[in-house]
Formats: C-alpha cells, sequence, structure tokens
C-alpha cells in the first residue's frame, strides 16, 4: 500500500513537470526576444527619406526629436483625430511638444520607438 502510494506521487510529480518545465522555457525564450528586440531598436537607423515612405493612416512614422516612431497602431486611437497624420512621415517635434499633450504622452511615445534618425 505504502509503495503504491509514492508511486502515486512520483508519477504526479513527472506528470506537472509536463507542464511546468514548458512554460519556464517559453518564460526565459520570451524575455530573451524581449531583451533582443530591444537592443535591435537601438541600433536601427533611417534616414528622411525612408521615414517620409511612411505617410498614411495605415502606415504612419514620425520623427520626434531625432528618434523615429511607428505610430501606426495609434492612429486611430488618438484624441485629436487626424492631426497626428499632419506630419507623417515627417518632423513632428514641434506639434508634439505642444499643450495639447499631457506628460504621460512621453511615456507612451516610447512604445513606438524603432529607432534613430540618421545626421
Amino acid at each position: 500500500m505504502e509503495v503504491m502510494l509514492l508511486l502515486t506521487l512520483i508519477v504526479g510529480f513527472l506528470f506537472s513537470l509536463l507542464f511546468l518545465v514548458p512554460r519556464f522555457i517559453k518564460s526565459d525564450q520570451t524575455k530573451k526576444q524581449l531583451h533582443s528586440d530591444t537592443n535591435s531598436k537601438v541600433l536601427k537607423a533611417y534616414n528622411k527619406a525612408q521615414v517620409s515612405l511612411h505617410n498614411k493612416r495605415t502606415d504612419c512614422w514620425i520623427i520626434i526629436k531625432d528618434k523615429v516612431y511607428d505610430v501606426t497602431p495609434y492612429v486611430e486611437e488618438h484624441p485629436g483625430g487626424d492631426a497626428i497624420l499632419a506630419h507623417a512621415g515627417d518632423d513632428s517635434t514641434q506639434g508634439f511638444l505642444g499643450p495639447q499633450h499631457a506628460t504621460r504622452v512621453f511615456d507612451m511615445i516610447e512604445d513606438f520607438y524603432i529607432g534613430e534618425l540618421e545626421k
């Protein structure tokens, strides 16, 4: 009886490892991928001609203080409507720093950062 209980515990433990180990591996790979993505973004540089090609509602890049942002996913959510498209594919620094933006916009914009503007 005791042997049967011990075998049940061992089998249960091994069975639980089948579910836990893949999660730990996947979690570790996700962290590495996020770290890799962050590093690779810093290395990208775009010139003004490249940025200017992304000037539509469905493909919208902007430049703010010599940093390039792909704000395409945010265009439809922009509280100022189509104002975000006024400088699509171009330098939006002046409009971005205007009084209409709350301070939290400075944190939000970093989610869309894709690289630096070439000098």
